[in-house]
This record gives structure tokens, C-alpha cells and sequence, in this order.
């Protein structure tokens, strides 16, 4: 609006109105742009910040994805005291059995889970118990 103030362009009614109309217009887009740059980096600030940083994260816990009949990964290493959670992403019922039956779970449906703490080095062998021909690994190292 100080732009009609500084700049006035004629003494007629309608030139005037014609020139108040435009310097409106201009300010609305400057304020159109800074609203739309300020959103953008409020929201681009706000994306940033809002993911974890990896010290907050610190290391994923190990999974074991059964999809399609088969455990993945098939063979999973992990340090001593590790928690390895298997998650069930097929649309049928499996079971996780260690063949020294250490552990054994219920049967998952779909998206269920099952985790189970190794506390003791060495290699466990499993395999799902309504589907034999399905088998998976955790090797459990020292440190």
C-alpha cells in the first residue's frame, strides 16, 4: 500500500483505482512468495528434524523377513545378547523352531512376530514346523 502513497500515477479516479489495484497486486504476490518460501523451508526444516539422527537410532535390530515360503535373510550373524526378531510378510501361518529346540514360537499370521534373545555363541539352526522344507540360520559370535 506505501506504493500508492509514493507512486500515484494520474489524478483521475479510474487511473488511480487501475494503479491501487496493481501495487496491491504486486504486494500480494511479494507476499504470496515469502508465504510460500517461508512454508518451504519451515516444512523442509521440519523433514530434517524429524528423522532420527543415528546416535538416537542407534543399530536397527536385526530381522528375519519370511515372504514367499522362505526366511531373509536365510543365514544372520549377530553378536552375543542380540534380540533377532522374525516377522511374518507372507499371507499364510509359519512357525520358527530351533532344530536344537532352544526356541520355538506359536504360529504367526500375517505381520506377526517373534523374537527371541541369544545369550549363548554358537549356531542355531531353524526352520518352520508346518512347513519343514523352509530353514533359516543365526550364527551368535563372541562379540
Amino acid at each position: 500500500m506505501s506504493e500508492i502513497l509514493l507512486r500515484p500515477q494520474c489524478t483521475g479516479r479510474a487511473s488511480t483505482a487501475r494503479s491501487a489495484s496493481r501495487a496491491v497486486s504486486r504486494s500480494g504476490f511479494r507476499a504470496l512468495v515469502l508465504l510460500v518460501v517461508t512454508a518451504g523451508s519451515l516444512s523442509w526444516t521440519f523433514e530434517l528434524h524429524a528423522q532420527p539422527s543415528a546416535a538416537e537410532r542407534g543399530a536397527a535390530a536385526p530381522e528375519v523377513r519370511i515372504d514367499n515360503f522362505t526366511f531373509s535373510p536365510q543365514v544372520l550373524t549377530v553378536p552375543i545378547g542380540t534380540t533377532v526378531s522374525w516377522l511374518n510378510a507372507d499371507d499364510i501361518p509359519h512357525t520358527i523352531a530351533a532344530s536344537d529346540r532352544s526356541f520355538r514360537s506359536k504360529a504367526l499370521d500375517t505381520d506377526d512376530r517373534f523374537s527371541f534373545t541369544f545369550t549363548t555363541p554358537g549356531d542355531y539352526a531353524y526352520f518352520c514346523s508346518l512347513h519343514p522344507h523352509m530353514t533359516g540360520r543365526i550364527v551368535v559370535t563372541k562379540g
